[in-house]
């Protein structure tokens, strides 16, 4: 396709001579296999000037699931919501889910029983929840007679 040329198509042929055109474009901007490969170099997303001794990359011992489980939760809940959509979020959050938190996808925050439910129904349960309160006090505060929807529970996350 590459060899053909341009000016050995007959005159007359604007469609194909388009078509030709449009097909030498998309092979010149071809996706490469390296396209679709994590980038390799680490890009802060919010750089700032500090100085050379300080580390540069982050440490490869918080890519390890094992580690994760010795922070304490104020720590997890930092790195929940300051480092979203990485693969230290999800280690996060895996692990306030096998200490009982549980993720409300309508207040965005994470609950966790302070006993046990008042109700129980099939689509929700009404009790006395702890919950993360990382818009005003990055605290952990107590809500009475709430009522936990089942429908807002975010279940994707397997622990």
């Amino acid at each position: 396709l590459a060899a053909l040329s341009l000016d050995a198509l007959p005159t007359g042929h604007e469609d194909q001579m388009q078509t030709l055109q449009v097909l030498h474009a998309s092979l010149a901007n071809m996706p490469e296999p390296a396209d679709s490969e994590r980038p390799r170099t680490y890009t802060p997303r919010n750089p700032y000037p500090t100085p050379s001794s300080f580390p540069q990359t982050p440490a490869t011992a918080f890519d390890s699931p094992a580690i994760f489980d010795k922070f304490d939760t104020d720590t997890l809940f930092f790195i929940f919501y300051y480092l979203q959509g990485t693969y230290q979020q999800y280690l996060a959050a895996r692990e306030l889910k096998k200490q009982s938190w549980r993720y409300h996808k309508k207040y965005l925050t994470w609950f966790q029983r302070h006993e046990e439910p008042k109700v129980t129904a099939e689509e929700y349960e009404q009790g006395t929840y702890v919950y993360f309160d990382y818009e005003t006090g990055w605290c952990q505060r107590i809500k009475s007679e709430f009522t936990f929807e089942y429908g807002y529970l975010e279940d994707e996350l397997q622990v």
